[in-house]
């Protein structure tokens, strides 16, 4: 692959990395809630859903899935529903201190939902299969362009995991208080809800 068209695929895909929206807010959240390395690994979750995102875009699946309406409807429909009960989860949250105990059993469903979140979010279909295609030159070895492509996502991903999270660690001096991690937490549950409704109502294109 062409080091020039690497080297400009990393900031613009950096910055779709680093847009707001529901997996980043998650992992700002958990990170306030349990700690760094839970929220970070909660996001491997994310990482999983998007390699399989990744590689039906490689073999042209998620082409075909895209075009059909009916299986993107069943997507959509699938990420709203999910996205308001994380909302109405976290708006009945408890704000009270947990233990490390607690942060350890917790990790995997944290993964779980976060792999869940994007994996039913067919806004990030429409990444795979219209952004990343652009720099890929059809002349040479589509498979490994896809490879170089993806990991590099990937690794910005991780990246922006780390952020949000490191951001999240930041907001716990500020919300110590019940009250003001309640109010976070309900913000957080608001978001969550109105980017549900958004994605359950936009159309396909």
């Amino acid at each position: 692959m062409e080091i020039w068209k690497l080297l400009f695929f990393i900031p613009v895909c950096f910055a779709l990395n680093m847009t707001p929206g529901p997996n980043n807010l998650l992992s700002m959240n958990n990170a306030r809630c349990y700690g760094f390395r839970s929220a970070f690994i909660a996001g491997l979750g994310r990482i999983a859903a998007f390699s399989v995102m990744i590689a039906l875009a490689a073999s042209g699946l998620a082409v075909v899935l895209y075009a059909s309406e009916t299986l993107f409807l069943t997507i959509k429909i699938l990420g709203a529903a999910y996205l308001l009960w994380i909302a109405y989860n976290l708006w009945r949250s408890e704000v009270s201190p947990v233990s490390e105990i607690a942060i350890i059993q917790n990790r995997f469903s944290l993964a779980k939902q976060e792999f869940v979140l994007a994996a039913g979010n067919p806004k990030a279909i429409l990444i795979f299969t219209a952004f990343l295609p652009q720099f890929v030159d059809v002349s040479a070895s589509v498979n490994e362009q896809f490879f170089v492509l993806g990991s590099t996502f990937l690794i910005l991903e991780l990246a922006a995991i780390s952020i949000y999270a490191m951001f999240g660690i930041y907001l716990r001096q500020w919300f110590s208080k019940p009250q003001m991690a309640k109010r976070f937490n309900r913000a957080c549950a608001t978001f969550l809800a109105v980017s549900g409704g958004n994605l359950l109502f936009s159309r396909q294109q």
